[in-house]
């Protein structure tokens, strides 16, 4: 017997979106998942052709519900189950931030890693390769005399 209704919390569990249904529960009460534009509560119970809106900063997450389960799936099984809405804008602000996460690293994080290194050698080599510009300086001490 299939059923009519499911918990939002164990839907979102059962369908990968968060990886531990405590997550998901906690996402709710927190505010960052939402049903048609409401804030919703882990035990709202949705149906077929909901809307869920999932808040993952800096990303928007939107999901149309196509069918119901309380029970964890395999991640093929997953698009019979939902469609992603998502606007493409919101993986544009995903593309951005991941870019310009290493350019500009907020206080507190510590030193870069030697990964966030390589990427912004690579990013800076990339950008002002073709310039035509030397940043190569040999100062000898004569050229500061003059």
């Amino acid at each position: 017997m299939a059923k009519d209704e499911v918990r939002i919390d164990k839907f979102m569990w059962a369908t990968r979106i968060f990886k531990t249904r405590t997550i998901a529960t906690e996402a709710c009460k927190k505010g960052r998942v939402m049903l048609d534009g409401v804030a919703v509560k882990p035990s709202r119970m949705i149906k077929v052709g909901d809307v869920i809106q999932v808040r993952k900063p800096p990303v928007a997450y939107s999901f149309r519900v196509l069918a119901l389960s309380e029970n964890r799936m395999g991640a093929k099984l997953v698009p019979g189950y939902l469609e992603n809405i998502t606007p493409p804008e919101q993986y544009e602000l995903l593309e951005m931030v991941r870019i310009g996460g290493f350019v500009n690293r907020q206080k507190g994080l510590g030193r870069p890693t030697k990964r966030d290194g390589r990427q912004m050698k690579q990013f800076l080599e990339s950008e002002y390769a073709d310039d035509g510009f030397d940043f190569d300086f040999d100062f000898e001490d004569d050229d500061l005399d003059e």
